[in-house]
């Protein structure tokens, strides 16, 4: 057995380096060279270029009709020329053989007699161009749709009707919608001329206004689209003569909200009836269009407006205004415009070496926001561990290798359109330098050539290089320098390193010459990865290091964080927010949890998700936002991502300016004060007020003043005399205007002031002085004729023209402020206008001394304590010093208290107010230890946070089964097993103990499976002697102090066939013909002859071996004879008890039984084996389970079955614990000195030959000597002489692992 453990070994080592060596030879550039057909470049060999390829023409969506012909235009550039290929909705067309769609020489896409029906639609679709050039690469165009207009459907057809003279009429035809541009009208079934007087609007309904006789007539609309015509119902218009009566405004078509797309032209339709006959004019957010001389907007007839080319800018609400001077009626539609994709930064070429990794960056814009894909020679790139996209839009590719060459696109798509842009990427040899300045990629036969590198010797291979720090996602290379350089301080270092099976290798460089470590960051935990080195000097890189495998640590088993979360703005009130699964999910994710939380606040609100988006509504306007995902598994939550920060879109205000105020100012101006709306109801940054004012007794002419977002008032000259004149305000934001103030009215002067001289003297003025600052107060003049500006304020120690202040005509005091205590201060007062200061009024006084004290700071909460009532509550207890002795509350203070687990480590405090000196926290984790704190807060003091206290919950019993429930053979022994599993994810306490149970039979009931008790420090058991070929089901149950857990589901496993056959994996490797064993002194497993020397150093070896055991066993002897009178005395005592206490192998002291006692009156406790290993994983069922060993007690091998089920309920509440854990004892008392040595090995050798007889051996649920039912029926200890029953030596698994 020794031999073929070590040639099995040696094998796998070999293998390994055998797999380094080819993994090295692989990487060679020589290797690489050859492999491709061409010999290394040398290093001043030319550059390849990149080659000019792009299109010329893109196809565009285009509208059709059924039988007509249409052309998709596509061109592309390239040299050689490329073959141009066409996609329909994903798939590839063969024009070869079809009859209707053919390719023109220029590469454009011709389709003849387009089909279109109801249930057959072959030719509407998506289309894309494809250009490819041989050796070179792929490029995709744009994506076009073909629509084909339907069959003519009339949603409104017009109806009868009649206008008076001089009035405006609506005729209706609406069809749908891409049949709009074939419609035409008919008066009297004649062609209809239309002109400035009569014109259809882009639906199909036709407005005649200024309405004559000539009008009357029968209408209908045509709708011509390739077919025969399709005619609407007849309707009769009737033109009636002007009654000269008044009629009220009604609106005969209003507009409706519309989405166009920047350049396209958009008609919003008015038209208004009623006598007199209505103006209509135009307002844009509030904002009078003036239609007249703007090129762009025109007011068409009837009272329509029509918009040229769109630009972004028209957006906003638009109000239709009809008034004819006895009544005005106004109706609104919002207009969104949208724009296409837009590339602000298009991916460049790029020049790269293999191992490398690169960025192609794409940055697009557009209305609503693009999403971008990226393309590698017309195939879409999935992401992976090597294609990633990074900041929205960025493609990042790592580890490149010479098949990532190509061509990549970035292609921008939303609702409006979709565009492209693209790059190639070349790799270079290693030996050819990268440019600093690559060629320009759209300029032909330009070939740099790289200056040649200076000659000399290359670096040797690095020596030692090693792990010197692995983590689960980290590895820390260290290494020393090569031999031929080794001092290295201008050396440079690369680090190559790929996943084990993986081609793709990466490169990580050291930041600085003469750096000899590295650490490799963002690795997979589990993960073999292979590292090796490479030296580089002046003359270029040098050999490579041996390759050096490194297995990263195992990560717990919960989700890692979820990666590429990113958040944007949807509307004012929501955002979206979106990620991708964890690169290291551990298992299926079950769900998300999005948390959120306004800035600012510490409420931090979550949310459950299934996808990978979701969308938050209901938000505050223009807020900022802070969101984080953590996915979570079977086992539970994983780590939380980074915050990503959003702010919510802006919106019109949604309250009014405060604080209106007008102050009339003379017979011609007003002054109007405003303050902004409510900080939560700006909804954005103010840009600016919109003041409009009118007469109060002419309500129509209104006028509109725009001031700043900054300007909080505005003087409004050139009023009339003796006039009321209505004000109001309203905030503008970019999204708009948002509601005004009401109308507050006020009225100008019939005559103004004098201000012909200056004012007189104030009628009064008084002082109050404070410690350093002194409040002025007066009344104005008396002579109330005289214009009054302002007032001027002096003042200064002994004299009052240190320092003079200014305030408003309004104010009657005024607080001077920074002064000094204990100070005689000189204050005077004048009025003044604009023809100068009147007379001044002097007051003096003395401010008071300081000695007013600090408040007292609020003192932090004492005696916290933490106080455990259950396995999810405690409750918190404090004292306050700021209190009376009696701890009684009598003001508005309260108190905060915070708490958090450290498991995870990135938990967050939760926080919970009290108005009293404790608080309940419930809804805690058992067994998890918590801090606790608390602060005070009065008024507007707070307190810092207290001194910690620390709870842990009382335990619960486990809420989860065993998790990772294996089972595999041992090796060399296919009769036992080796049951593997790891703790509960959902513990709630310490485990104590596992029970195992299995049976042959999965849906027997519970009771009659066969349960193997465990301590709870161990996570792996040997079960013995199981029938061979036979399948088995196990599972497990975990119990803690507070009682058992749930089952794990049931695992399977058959047992081996043969009795020679290993367990799984076991089988022993092929070595050949040609292999041979090591020297090691022994004869052959064939009896080859040894060697004469190798003869007399076995001879020699066994002769002192057997000298040396002669020696021992004297002495063994000598000792056993001196305490044999003794050791019989003491056996004698341990036997006088009934129930007898047991001698534990291996351990002399006393040791606590275990809770395992069953009837105890009545029955026998069989103790458990205690291994002497400190730190044990693994346990052995130390009872036989073949029927030949047995105690032949009695013949009733079914009753005793039968009462081992029925003491099923006792063996479970009797698991074995790892505070009580008594070791094997004899079951024998009373008897002679024995050998426990020679017992255990007489047991052996009897237990192997009943191994090789093959006699049947019963099934597992066959075991009457099971370690906590042998007592059921207590056996009778048999005539012959006493034996031991041993454990049998259980091996660590990591030692079994390595025969």
């Amino acid at each position: 057995m020794a031999a073929e453990r070590g040639a099995r070994r040696l094998l796998s080592t070999s293998s390994f380096w055998l797999y380094c060596l080819l993994l090295l030879g692989r990487r060679a550039p020589g290797a690489a060279a050859a492999r491709s057909g061409s010999a290394p470049q040398s290093p001043g060999a030319s550059i390849r270029t990149f080659t000019p390829f792009y299109f010329l023409v893109e196809p565009v969506d285009t509208l059709s009709v059924r039988g007509s012909s249409v052309i998709l235009n596509c061109s592309a550039y390239s040299e050689p020329s490329p073959k141009i290929e066409w996609k329909k909705d994903g798939t590839f067309l063969n024009l070869v053989s079809d009859d209707r769609r053919q390719l023109l020489p220029d590469g454009s896409l011709f389709i003849s007699n387009v089909v279109h029906s109801k249930h057959n639609k072959p030719d509407e679709g998506y289309y894309q161009c494809v250009a490819t050039v041989e050796s070179l690469g792929t490029i995709v165009s744009r994506t076009a749709k073909l629509t084909v207009a339907g069959l003519p459907r009339f949603t409104s057809q017009p109806e009868p009707s009649s206008v008076y003279a001089g009035n405006s009429a609506i005729l209706n035809c609406e069809v749908n919608a891409d049949l709009v541009p074939f419609v035409r009208w008919e008066q009297n079934r004649q062609p209809l001329l239309l002109d400035d007087r009569v014109i259809k609007l882009p639906s199909g309904t036709l407005v005649i206004s200024n309405a004559t006789e000539g009008d009357s007539g029968l209408y209908r609309c045509v709708v011509e689209s390739g077919g025969p015509p399709k005619y609407s119902d007849e309707a009769e218009l009737k033109v009636l003569p002007d009654p000269e009566v008044t009629s009220h405004l009604v609106f005969l078509k209003q507009p409706s909200p519309l989405v166009r797309v920047i350049g396209q032209d958009v008609v919003l339709p008015c038209v208004a009836s009623g006598l007199p006959t209505p103006a209509i004019k135009w307002m844009k957010n509030e904002e009078a269009l003036d239609t007249e001389s703007s090129e762009r907007l025109v007011l068409l007839s009837g009272g329509s407006l029509e918009i040229s080319d769109v630009t972004e800018d028209d957006a906003g609400t638009y109000f239709c205004i009809a008034d004819n001077g006895n009544e005005t009626i106004e109706a609104q539609a919002e207009l969104t415009v949208q724009a296409q994709p837009e590339f602000l930064k298009q991916p460049t070429n790029i020049y790269a070496h293999e191992s490398m990794d690169i960025i192609f960056e794409c940055e697009v814009t557009g209305k609503p926001t693009p999403t971008v894909k990226w393309v590698k020679n017309g195939d879409m790139v999935i992401p992976s561990d090597y294609f990633k996209i990074v900041k929205e839009h960025n493609l990042q590719v790592l580890g490149l290798v010479k098949s990532d060459e190509g061509f990549y696109q970035c292609i921008a798509e939303n609702d409006v359109g979709n565009a492209q842009a693209g790059a190639q990427l070349i790799i270079l040899e290693h030996d050819v330098a990268i440019p600093t300045l690559p060629p320009t990629s759209l300029t032909s036969a330009t070939t740099d050539h790289l200056a040649p590198a200076t000659t000399g010797p290359l670096p040797s291979a690095p020596r030692d290089v090693v792990a010197s720090l692995v983590s689960t996602r980290f590895i820390k290379l260290t290494w020393r320098t090569p031999a031929s350089d080794p001092h290295g301080d201008n050396l440079t270092y690369s680090v190559f390193y790929t996943k084990e099976g993986i081609a793709r290798e990466r490169v990580e460089n050291t930041s600085r010459p003469g750096e000899m470590q590295v650490t490799i960051q963002n690795l997979m935990p589990a993960t073999v990865y292979i590292f090796r080195v490479m030296a580089q000097n002046k003359h270029g890189s040098g050999e490579s290091s041996a390759p050096l495998r490194v297995e990263t640590q195992p990560e717990v088993q919960l989700p890692g964080p979820a990666p590429n979360i990113r958040a944007y703005a949807v509307s004012p009130t929501s955002i979206t927010v979106m990620w991708e699964t964890p690169l290291s999910g551990n298992g299926e994710i079950q769900n998300y949890k999005l948390y959120y939380m306004e800035k600012g606040t510490d409420k931090e609100q979550d949310v459950d998700v299934s996808s990978h988006s979701y969308t938050i509504n209901g938000l505050k306007k223009y807020t900022e936002y802070s969101f984080r995902v953590v996915a979570y598994n079977k086992h539970g939550p994983g780590v939380s991502t980074q915050d990503v920060a959003v702010r919510t879109l802006s919106d019109v205000p949604s309250a009014a300016p405060q604080n209106l105020s007008l102050e009339v100012r003379n017979s011609k101006s007003i002054m109007i004060h405003w303050q902004p709306p409510a900080p939560a109801t700006q909804n954005g940054q103010i840009t600016g007020y919109k003041i409009r004012y009118r007469k109060a007794s002419r309500k129509s002419d209104v006028t509109e003043t725009l001031v700043s977002g900054t300007q909080l008032s505005q003087l409004i000259e050139g009023l009339d005399r003796g006039t009321e004149y209505n004000f109001r305000v309203a905030a503008l934001t970019i999204n708009g205007t948002g509601p005004a103030t009401d109308w507050l009215s006020a009225e100008t002067f019939e005559s103004d002031l004098d201000e012909t001289r200056v004012p007189e003297v104030p009628s009064s003025l008084h002082v109050r002085p404070l410690v350093t600052s002194i409040v002025v107060s007066w009344t104005p003049p008396e002579n109330q004729n005289i214009v009054v500006r302002g007032y001027a304020i002096g003042y200064g120690i002994g004299s009052p023209h240190a320092q003079t202040i200014k305030v408003d005509y309004k104010q009657r005091y005024y607080t001077i402020e920074n002064l000094d205590p204990s100070s005689h201060y000189v204050i005077t007062l004048k009025a003044f206008n604009n023809v100068g200061e009147g007379i001044p009024l002097y007051e003096s006084a003395v401010t008071r001394p300081h000695t007013v004290p600090d408040p007292t700071p609020m003192m932090p909460p004492v005696g916290v304590q933490a106080s455990i009532l259950s396995h999810d509550t405690i409750r918190i207890t404090w004292a306050d010093n700021s209190l009376p002795k009696h701890q009684k509350i009598t003001d508005s203070r309260y108190y905060t208290v915070r708490w958090k687990t450290n498991i995870p480590a990135n938990t967050k405090y939760k926080n919970a107010n009290a108005t009293t000196l404790s608080y309940l926290v419930t809804g805690l984790k058992p067994n998890t230890l918590y801090e606790f704190s608390v602060m005070v807060t009065k008024g507007r003091r707070s307190s810092t946070w207290s001194m910690t206290a620390h709870g842990t919950t009382f335990e619960l019993v486990p809420t989860s089964p065993p998790k990772d429930v294996t089972v595999v053979s041992k090796e060399g022994k296919p009769k036992t097993i080796i049951v593997n599993w790891q703790p509960p994810s959902e513990a709630n306490g310490k485990i104590t103990g596992y029970i195992i149970y299995y049976s042959t039979d999965v849906n027997a009931e519970i009771h009659d499976w066969v349960i193997e008790p465990v301590v709870g420090n161990r996570l792996t058991h040997q079960i013995q002697e199981l029938t061979l070929d036979t399948p088995y089901y196990f599972k497990i149950q975990a119990r803690n102090s507070k009682g058992m857990g749930p089952m794990s589901e049931a695992v399977q496993f058959r047992t081996p066939k043969a009795s020679g056959s290993g367990g799984k994996g076991s089988r022993l490797p092929d070595l050949g013909s040609d292999y041979k064993p090591p020297m090691s002194g022994s004869n052959s497993p064939h009896g080859s002859p040894t060697s004469p020397l190798d003869s007399n150093m076995l001879l020699v070896i066994i002769v002192s071996v057997g000298v040396i055991t002669i020696v021992v066993v004297v002495i063994i002897a000598v000792f056993c004879t001196r305490r044999t009178t003794s050791h019989q005395k003491k056996k004698r005592a341990a036997c006088k008890s009934v129930n007898g206490s047991h001698k534990y192998k291996g351990n002399s002291k006393d040791v606590k039984p275990p809770d395992l006692w069953i009837h105890h009156e009545r029955l026998e406790l069989k103790p458990i084996d205690k291994s002497p290993d400190p730190n044990p994983i693994m346990t052995d069922t130390p009872i036989p389970r073949n029927s030949q060993d047995i105690t032949p007690v009695d013949n009733s091998l079914d009753s005793n079955i039968h009462q081992r089920r029925n003491s099923y309920r006792e063996s479970v509440r009797n698991t074995p614990s790892t505070d009580t854990m008594p070791a094997s004892s004899s079951q024998t008392c009373c008897t002679d000195h024995q050998d426990p040595e020679g017992a255990t090995s007489s047991s052996y050798l009897a237990s192997s030959q009943e191994e090789d007889s093959g006699q049947s051996l019963p099934t597992a649920h066959v075991r009457p000597s099971h370690p906590l039912k042998s007592f059921a029926v207590p056996a009778i200890p048999p005539p012959g002489p006493p034996t031991y029953d041993p454990a049998l030596p259980s091996t660590p698994l990591l030692s079994q692992q390595e025969l």
